[in-house]
């Protein structure tokens, strides 16, 4: 899974690709359109309507792009804009897909509680207006790590604390399709110990999918990482770009686990920092541990399965790190 606005970047003001500005209003930065649209013809065919389509949320939304560069991540456009009333917003241009198209949902089931505020959307694109956040301040900007991971345990224990609406994907579906892929996928991970891990993963899994559905009812955010949590006014940390998902909160684990990774092993203690994050997070969410443990494992494999999926033969080092401590000590 990525995040659609992980580690944004501002344009540097280059001029734009071929055909991006519209009236002049939104100009998409070189750098989106070569991440973005490189070797996929549907994502090229997205990116070259991008201009018309900010052009036309602009006009229809009254907004005004308030001199700000565009912002971009790894699969969306962030415009700072304003509205009529004078409140500054960002406009969100991204491309729907089965990952992010109940953003909106989930956005307007939160609130703001706990999450970026949905100003408005528009069905028929995807595309957002959301109340604007301080951008260069995400949570990743607090040099202490435990008091960052202590603020990304408080805004995640809200946001599961709330049902999940109707109409979102299941992890009761997800979770028995993850187990159903291992045979055919694990053979191509070269490290016989990596196969193992998977199936120790997916046997995990297999055991808490009878529970599901007493537990698959929280409204999951799916990629809550430093990098996903922005500082704001009216609260101190909002998260953006949800996924969402209606799941057990032992699901939602792993992307906060796996924060400056490099870091955490440039420390030299791996297992402590490990223990630490997890025991941090499922105190605040208030989570069995054995269970909790069973469901990070899952997010493991459903990594696995999707780097599978991408060609690779080998398993991200974190994840094989944070699955081994977790195993040794459940």
């Amino acid at each position: 899974m990525s995040s659609s606005n992980a580690n944004l970047r501002t344009s540097t003001g280059a001029p734009a690709a071929e055909g991006a500005p519209g009236r002049g209003d939104v100009r998409v930065p070189p750098g989106f359109v070569a991440a973005y649209g490189t070797g996929d013809p549907a994502r090229q065919a997205w990116l070259d309507e991008l201009p018309r389509l900010a052009d036309d949320l602009i006009g229809r939304w009254e907004l005004r792009p308030d001199g700000g560069e565009p912002a971009y991540g790894m699969a969306s456009l962030v415009v700072p804009v304003t509205r009529a009333d004078g409140t500054p917003a960002v406009l969100q241009l991204r491309q729907v897909t089965e990952d992010n198209a109940g953003a909106a949902l989930g956005l307007r089931t939160w609130g703001g509680h706990g999450a970026v505020r949905l100003l408005d959307h528009d069905p028929d694109s995807g595309c957002m207006l959301l109340e604007r956040l301080d951008a260069a301040r995400p949570l990743s900007s607090v040099a202490d790590d435990d008091a960052a991971m202590r603020a990304l345990a408080d805004v995640m224990a809200r946001l599961v604390a709330v049902p999940a609406p109707a109409g979102l994907r299941r992890l009761a579906d997800i979770a028995a399709a993850m187990v159903d892929a291992v045979p055919d996928a694990v053979d191509q991970l070269k490290d016989p110990d990596e196969r193992r891990l998977v199936h120790i993963c997916a046997a995990a899994v297999r055991e808490l999918i009878p529970d599901l559905d007493a537990a698959d009812d929280r409204l999951l955010h799916w990629d809550l990482h430093y990098d996903n949590v922005l500082a704001g006014d009216r609260e101190p940390w909002l998260a953006i770009d949800p996924e969402p998902l209606a799941g057990d909160p032992g699901f939602e684990l792993l992307p906060a686990m796996d924060n400056r990774w490099d870091e955490v092993t440039a420390g030299g203690d791996v297992p402590g920092v490990v223990l630490r994050r997890f025991d941090t997070l499922t105190e605040a969410l208030t989570l069995d541990r054995r269970r909790a443990t069973g469901w990070t494992l899952g997010r493991v494999l459903q990594n696995a399965l999707w780097d599978i999926e991408d060609g690779r033969h080998a398993l991200e080092p974190a994840q094989v790190a944070i699955a081994e401590v977790l195993i040794e000590h459940r």
